[in-house]
């Protein structure tokens, strides 16, 4: 009979967890470990602080360019574009109202001046190149503008028709050779035409084209005044910002790597604090050179030309009034009334405007009320003074039919005293072109010094923030 031994039972499984381990008391979860640190946080806080710090700045600059660039329009239309426009057309004006004045003057004095009625018809022939230089001005300056252009071209047309009436005067009066005083009758006739012409068309439509430009002055002038101090402002706050978050940057830098403030990004804010300063300095400055050029240069300078023009228009209705005796009266109330748009004083006729500018050294309104403070302006005011004293007395002289006195004073003590006049007008404008342009030269000089510093600011700036942060993020990579 045969046994079967049955095998020997295996071993157990031999036991995984470690014999200093205890069994989990039933009913207890296991212990959770906290995380480790996660070293990316760091690098990625850097990267936040740099990445606010780099918008602050670009706006900064962003903020600085837009400013510089309004304050640079601004200057460049009342200094370079509308500006010189207005004075051109103003300058047309007076070429115009002069050369009327030098026909009414030769045609006054007939054979009895021979020499100087040849000096005031080669006066003419000049202002009548100088009127055609400020047109041909005036049309380039004008730019694309269709109503501008049609204006220059309506006042170059309306010149040759008076140039043609005038010559026909002159000829007539040529071969009618009457002695000084008023020609014939129809010679009167074709003069008068002309100088209708010239009152009527030709002198409003220069004044148009100086008042169109002149909006545009004013109109630049009251956008900028508001633009360039506004972004100027801008650029203080946002220079602050930028300021702020490169201490910002370095502090959290300096406590968590445990080390002192960065050459590099001290550099960086010495050099925003620098551009902060330098750009709202220049901004400011040429936020006062634009108020300069406007309020002391450009307005003063275009109410001397104009009052120079209307005073120059003035004396031409004086030989007038000696040359058509059927408008006497009409050329003595022009006279008033010019007299009083120029230096204005309350008066009903022009002998009371006589007396209360004789009295009067103060009070005065009009074109020129604004300008009598100074050397130059009490000069201006003396002179006018003298140039009226010598027509009341002319006016003398006509009206007691003394009419070759009146003719010679006319001629004489009248046109020197207005000469004198004129001169002081002058002077006084040259020394409000002289702040115009100083204003003007100041401002472009100032936005050029900081446009060429820009770029390399800029440049600079960046490359110290990236010499300052890029050590530190390597230390993680």
């Amino acid at each position: 009979m045969t046994t079967v031994q049955a095998p020997p039972p295996s071993a157990p499984p031999p036991s995984t967890s470690s014999p200093s381990a205890p069994p989990a008391p039933v009913g207890t979860l296991p212990a959770v470990r906290p995380p480790a640190p996660r070293r990316r946080s760091v690098p990625r806080r850097i990267q936040v602080i740099t990445g606010v710090t780099v918008t602050t700045l670009a706006l900064l600059f962003g903020s600085l360019a837009v400013g510089s660039a309004a304050a640079r329009d601004g200057l460049r239309v009342i200094g370079r574009d509308a500006g010189p426009q207005v004075l051109a057309t103003a300058g047309l004006y007076f070429g115009l109202s002069d050369m009327d004045a030098q026909i009414a003057d030769a045609l006054l004095m007939g054979q009895g001046y021979g020499e100087r009625r040849q000096e005031a018809l080669a006066r003419y022939e000049r202002r009548r190149s100088e009127a055609d230089d400020a047109l041909m001005k005036a049309f380039e300056l004008s730019g694309d503008d269709p109503a501008e252009r049609r204006t220059v071209q309506s006042v170059l047309d309306g010149l040759g028709r008076y140039e043609r009436l005038v010559g026909q005067a002159l000829l007539l009066d040529s071969q009618a050779r009457h002695p000084a005083g008023a020609p014939p009758e129809r010679v009167v006739a074709v003069y008068r035409q002309a100088t209708d012409l010239m009152r009527l068309v030709l002198l409003p439509q220069a004044y148009n084209l100086t008042l169109e430009s002149g909006t545009i002055v004013r109109r630049t002038y009251d956008e900028k005044s508001v633009v360039v101090p506004a972004l100027r402002v801008v650029v203080i706050v946002t220079g602050l910002v930028a300021l702020a978050c490169l201490v910002w940057l370095q502090v959290y830098l300096a406590r968590r790597f445990r080390r002192v403030f960065g050459l590099a990004l001290l550099a960086a804010t010495l050099a925003t604090a620098v551009a902060l300063v330098a750009g709202a300095s220049v901004l400011g400055q040429d936020e006062r050179d634009l108020r300069a050029a406007k309020t002391q240069g450009f307005d003063p300078v275009l109410n001397v030309a104009r009052a120079r023009a209307i005073s120059n228009s003035m004396q031409g209705d004086q030989s007038r009034y000696l040359l058509d005796k059927v408008r006497a009266d009409t050329y003595e109330h022009t006279y008033l009334d010019k007299a009083q748009t120029v230096f204005y004083l309350p008066a009903g006729n022009l002998d009371a405007y006589h007396a209360a500018v004789t009295a009067s050294r103060t009070g005065y309104l009009g074109l020129m009320g604004d300008r009598l403070g100074g050397q130059d302006g009490e000069r201006t005011l003396s002179a006018y003074q003298a140039f009226q004293r010598a027509d009341t007395g002319f006016r003398a002289l006509a009206a007691a039919g003394r009419a070759d006195d009146a003719v010679a004073a006319r001629l004489g003590e009248v046109r020197q005293a207005f000469d004198t006049y004129d001169g002081a007008l002058v002077a006084l404008s040259r020394g409000h072109e002289d702040a115009f342009r100083r204003a003007v030269g100041d401002g472009e000089r100032a936005l050029d010094d900081l446009w060429r510093l820009l770029p390399f600011a800029i440049g600079g700036i960046a490359l110290l923030i990236l010499a300052g942060v890029w050590p530190r993020l390597k230390e993680y990579r």
